[in-house]
């Protein structure tokens, strides 16, 4: 047991903490992190490749129900192969998010207080859940903004959506939402770190519920008001989320 102990304090002593470590250790550790998430990003690509014609046969229902056709379109040779790589790489961004979110951590970590690093596995947890939960309330809502986006024209134009267009509209919704409802994750970051208290954040309630309908109608890629508010509403949730948190944290 001793023999543990002092192997243990070996390894902690030999490893630099934040204060201590260099700016080439600082890009060293970096470095290491980037690597291991593009590793983890590069299989979870490699598995969405595979299931292709599963992800998109999910993904086409909500073109196929408003618009009555059969499927999308493409009209460029390489464009089938193009949309399936686009698949396998917004895909794998998803199914590696537990790794990216652990690797930040552990890099933000050397920064904080001891007892600060216990928050190491809720907050890896609480990202994913929450990214994952922004990503399914994007495909909740998208039959909607959809139909929004195609009726909006009138009945002169007809919907005939290429699949790289319409594949990167769904993606890029699912991952607006998925990193925008890692809002709360950020403020309590910053109550931690006691850069921001809860009487702060009380009092900024107007201005910050103006701030998240701003941001949601910027990163929103269908800009339509259906997704907006959809986005809007559960952000300034989470707002008034992280506040109970930061009491329960006495921040």
């Amino acid at each position: 047991m001793a023999w543990r102990i002092l192997e243990r304090a070996k390894r902690d002593k030999a490893k630099p903490d934040a204060a201590s470590m260099t700016v080439v250790q600082h890009l060293t550790e970096l470095r290491d992190r980037l690597f291991y998430m593009m590793i983890a990003v590069a299989v979870g690509a490699v598995i969405c490749f595979v299931l292709f014609d599963r992800i998109i046969g999910f993904m086409v229902e909500p073109y196929k129900d408003i618009t009555g056709q059969e499927g999308l379109i493409f009209t460029q040779p390489l464009e089938a192969f193009l949309t399936r790589m686009k698949v396998a790489a917004y895909g794998g961004l998803v199914v590696a998010s537990p790794v990216v979110f652990w690797n930040l951590w552990r890099f933000i970590t050397p920064g904080l207080y001891a007892k600060e690093k216990r928050y190491a596995i809720p907050f890896v947890v609480s990202s994913v859940v929450l990214f994952v939960g922004g990503s399914v309330l994007s495909l909740l809502t998208f039959p909607r903004a959809l139909e929004f986006l195609l009726g909006i024209g009138g009945d002169n134009l007809r919907p005939l959506l290429s699949a790289g267009s319409y594949l990167s509209l769904v993606f890029l919704m699912a991952i607006s939402f998925g990193l925008a409802f890692e809002f709360p994750i950020l403020v309590v970051f910053l109550l931690l770190a006691r850069i921001l208290t809860t009487a702060q954040l009380r009092g900024w309630r107007r201005y910050a519920f103006l701030a998240i309908v701003i941001i949601a109608a910027v990163v929103t890629p269908s800009q339509d008001p259906i997704t907006l508010f959809a986005l809007a509403l559960p952000m300034y949730l989470l707002y008034e989320g992280a506040i109970v948190v930061g009491r329960f944290t006495k921040r």
